[in-house]
Parts: structure tokens; sequence; C-alpha cells
């Protein structure tokens, strides 16, 4: 964990990245679930947080990033394979019984709506069976520019916006919320992270 800390912590500030962090960062086997703004979000949060974040498995792959990634735990995802997504699942259990953060992005994807997309339930199903508290997250970039959404490709985005001096980005986590349905862990969760959301860049 500290080698990953430190390879985050040195990576971030040479694409540019300047990170603000709010409110108590867990130190407990939770289910952190997050926005999604950027393939840059799991990264983002490895600096400060001992925890495993989910992503997809084209992020291994990436020049310089991918590499890191691999060695950093991400625990990766083929969404188009419902094998790998009941694996995902036990994999996820594994860490949070050995005492682990982990870190998804509901959504499923990235996007650029002012709020967020539906979040798929499954994350949400294996917390309140297994009785973990969520902590909801809000992911705010300053500049829509940095939104990583669509087809753009790792090279096209980081060749636009990488080279800026700054790249501001905020961080903001939230309470965490106990209870026995998904249903309601699913929705308190994005009804918290949408009104950090709303509040704007006003936030950083």
């Amino acid at each position: 964990m500290r080698i990953r800390r430190r390879w985050a912590s040195n990576l971030l500030p040479v694409i540019g990245i300047d990170l603000k962090i709010e409110g108590i960062l867990p130190d407990y086997p939770c289910l952190i679930v997050c926005n999604h703004r950027s393939y840059l979000d799991p990264i983002l949060m490895l600096r400060d947080l001992d925890g495993y974040p989910v992503a997809k498995a084209e992020l291994a792959k990436w020049p310089i990033i991918g590499k890191g990634a691999k060695m950093a735990g991400i625990l990766y995802l083929q969404r188009e394979s419902a094998g790998s997504r009941s694996g995902i699942l036990r994999q996820m259990l594994e860490k949070l019984e050995m005492g682990f953060p982990v870190i998804i992005f509901p959504e499923g994807t990235t996007s650029a709506l002012p709020g967020t997309l539906p979040f798929k339930i499954g994350g949400f199903k294996l917390a309140a069976q297994s009785n973990i508290p969520v902590v909801p997250v809000a992911l705010i970039f300053a500049d829509k520019r940095d939104y990583w959404v669509g087809k753009a490709s790792f090279l096209g985005h980081a060749k636009k916006r990488f080279g800026d001096p700054k790249i501001e980005v905020k961080l903001c986590y939230g309470s965490p919320i106990r209870h026995e349905d998904p249903q309601v862990l699913q929705s308190r969760s994005k009804d918290w992270i949408e009104s950090v959301l709303m509040q704007g860049t006003d936030q950083i």
C-alpha cells in the first residue's frame, strides 16, 4: 500500500492533477461508491486510500498508467462478461473480509451529466447481504473538459488535457450508510452524491 500511494502521489502531479480531499477517509471494510467522470478516477482515490478499486479491464493496457494500476491491485472487470461480473463480486467480498475498503463506480461508465447515471444494484446487494457500510463519494472536476467520456482514446485525451499546468479535482467523502435493503443503500448514496454535485465547482 505504501508503494502504491507513492506511485499515485508521484503520477498525479506529473499529469497536472491538483487533488483536494474533504471528509473522513474510511480505514475500515466498506463499499465506497463514487460518481464516474474520468478513467483516472480509481487512481485519484489511491493516493490517500488503502482500498481496492474495481475498474474496466482496458485500463491495464494503457501506457504509463496501466502497468502501475495493475501493480496497485485494481480489480479488473470485463463488463461484457457475466462470468467476470460474478467473479468480481467474489473478489470484492474477499477484500472486504480481509478488512479493506472496496471502491466501485456504480454508474458503470463515465458521464458528463450534472448529476449521475442510474446506479447498478450489484455492489449494493453485496453490502446489504454482508452488513457492510456504504460510503458515498462525490468526485468534482473544476473543468468539464477533464471529463473523459465517449470513445476518446487515452492518448487523445492525454494530449489535450494533461499538458495543462493544473487540473483541479476534489473528492468529497460522506458518512457511512447501513441498511439491509440494497435499494435503500443505492438511493441514499445516489441522493447524497447528487446533492454535492449540484453545488457545482463552488465545492472546489
